[in-house]
């Protein structure tokens, strides 16, 4: 099952934004277009993806019979309406991926033929531009080959961890919502420097760009973050005094207390809660 050009043909169930994403990563990384299937709602969406991908856009119950792997992208709410209505095309053989949040692969095994191949994936944002982080987990039936499959399809956009499922909803409430923390730190900051006296594009590129190059430096340099950090922090300087202000207001116990009501969240989701 190995093999980004191998003739398996892949579908597509909703193509919304991080379905596209994955879409396009799979072409550009060697995909042939004739082996890929879309589905979508509304029928401008499905003609804009085939004239822009050259793929085939089909109904949703001719993609799960003619495809080999079923990517499944629609929302966790409409998971179960979805499933009500293809679960009987979906032969034991196909794999499936479902890219919703909170739902886990048990679920997905009692609704399908016995035996069927399911992995569940929690990708990000940034697979809209190649930076994504996706982590996969394996059901009951999958073996080896099929998360070996999956991870190639999700590399295609991105870097890819593999997880047992019970850590599923912590990276859920890290790296799944974990782009919106930035966001939010970003716009936090860049109304700090307005307040500071700078006009708000000059301080939003100011921003962007040093959090570019501080990710990078987390990244590629295998320092310890508070390595880092102290390597900023001079003694009676600017820095520490920021510092001492960020733990005054308790920033690292509301970080700890926002990551742990966006994992419980996704149990919620889990469970069936809206």
């Amino acid at each position: 099952m190995s093999g980004i050009a191998h003739g398996q043909k892949i579908a597509f169930l909703g193509t919304g934004k991080i379905g596209e994403a994955l879409l396009s990563g799979l072409l550009r990384a060697g995909k042939d277009p004739a082996d890929v299937l879309i589905t979508a709602r509304r029928p401008e969406r499905a003609a804009e993806l085939t004239e822009r991908y050259g793929v085939t856009a089909v109904s949703n119950t001719e993609a799960v019979k003619l495809a080999d792997t079923v990517i499944l992208a629609v929302k966790p709410q409409d998971m179960g309406t979805l499933l009500d209505e293809l679960a009987p095309y979906i032969a034991a053989e196909k794999l499936v991926v479902s890219a919703a949040a909170g739902i886990p692969t048990a679920w997905f095994e009692a609704r399908l033929a016995a035996g069927t191949p399911v992995v569940r994936v929690m990708p990000n944002t940034p697979v809209l531009v190649d930076e994504g982080m996706s982590v996969i987990s394996g059901g009951s039936h999958a073996q080896e080959e099929h998360l070996r499959w999956a991870e190639e399809i999700f590399r295609s956009v991105g870097k890819v961890l593999r997880l047992p499922e019970s850590q599923q909803d912590a990276a859920t409430a890290l790296s799944g919502s974990g782009p919106a923390y930035f966001y939010f730190l970003v716009e936090a900051m860049t109304d700090a420097g307005i307040l500071l006296g700078l006009p708000r594009q000059v301080a939003h590129d100011l921003i962007v760009q040093s959090a570019i190059g501080a990710s990078v430096m987390l990244r590629d340099s295998g320092e310890h973050p508070v390595k880092l950090r102290e390597a900023v922090t001079s003694p009676a300087g600017t820095t520490i005094a920021a510092i001492r202000e960020l733990e005054n207001h308790g920033v690292r116990a509301a970080l700890l207390g926002a990551l742990e009501a966006a994992r419980d969240r996704s149990r919620e989701l889990a469970g069936g809660g809206r």
